[in-house]
Formats: structure tokens, C-alpha cells, sequence
């Protein structure tokens, strides 16, 4: 399961991208590669144990 914080945008409203790029909506920004590889769970990382924006989020 992927972060439900976690979406992929082509633009960032004023910039059109080639690619989709990870976006954190719980900093309201976009986020390095490796960050989005803890929001997708990839190598042995579950964001709900490994992120502490996904903590914070919650937490509220």
C-alpha cells in the first residue's frame, strides 16, 4: 500500500514537467525520489513506520 499523502503531478501549476513527479501533500510539496520510495514502501521502508510527515498527519 502507498501513502495515501502521496500523489504524482506533471505540473506544478506554473511549470509543465516530462515526467510525474511525487508530491507530498502533507508538506504541500514535491519530494526527492528517495523520499517517495519510503511513500511507495519500497526497500524494506512501510511509510507509516519510516515517515515522519505521514506520523505527523495522522497524528492531527
Amino acid at each position: 500500500m502507498t501513502c495515501p499523502y502521496l500523489s504524482y503531478r506533471q505540473s506544478d501549476g506554473d511549470h509543465a514537467f516530462d515526467t510525474e513527479r511525487a508530491y507530498c501533500e502533507v508538506v504541500d510539496e514535491f519530494v526527492s525520489p528517495m523520499r517517495a520510495d519510503v511513500c511507495n514502501d519500497r526497500h524494506e521502508f512501510h511509510h507509516e513506520n519510516d515517515c515522519e510527515f505521514y506520523d505527523e498527519a495522522e497524528s492531527d
